[in-house]
This record gives structure tokens, sequence and C-alpha cells, in this order.
């Protein structure tokens, strides 16, 4: 029996647009897509989806730079 939980599709309509305002609004306080992903049980893909449907300015890649240290 697999483990996988059943693929889920993304809801039409009013419902859809209220998720995806609630990821856009906690994408842009700082959540990363793959935390989003995993909070919602939605695959990276859905969530990044949903996200580009509500009109996100999307972070570049990577996280921030690290300071070099002093010797």
């Amino acid at each position: 029996m697999s483990r996988k939980s059943p693929a889920r599709k993304l809801m039409p309509g009013p419902e859809r647009d209220k998720v995806a305002a609630e990821l856009k609004a906690r994408y842009e306080a700082g959540t990363s897509i793959r935390a989003l992903a995993e909070a919602t049980g939605r695959s990276y893909g859905g969530v990044h989806r949903l996200l580009a449907d509500a009109g996100v300015a999307f972070r570049s890649r990577g996280g921030a730079m690290r300071q070099p240290t002093e010797v």
C-alpha cells in the first residue's frame, strides 16, 4: 500500500482565490514555498501555481548571502 496521499485537485472559484490570497500573504511575509507546501499538504508545484495566479512577485532563488567570517 502506498504511503503517498491521494492527489489533490486545485479547487475552482472563490475557495481557490481565498487559499491563494492566504498563501500570498504568508509568502510575502517571508515563508518559503517549500514550507508553505509542507504546512498545507500541497505539492511545491501546486503552491507555486496558486502563488503565480495570485500575482506574487517571486523572490530570487537561494537564501541570504553569508557574511564573511573574520580570521
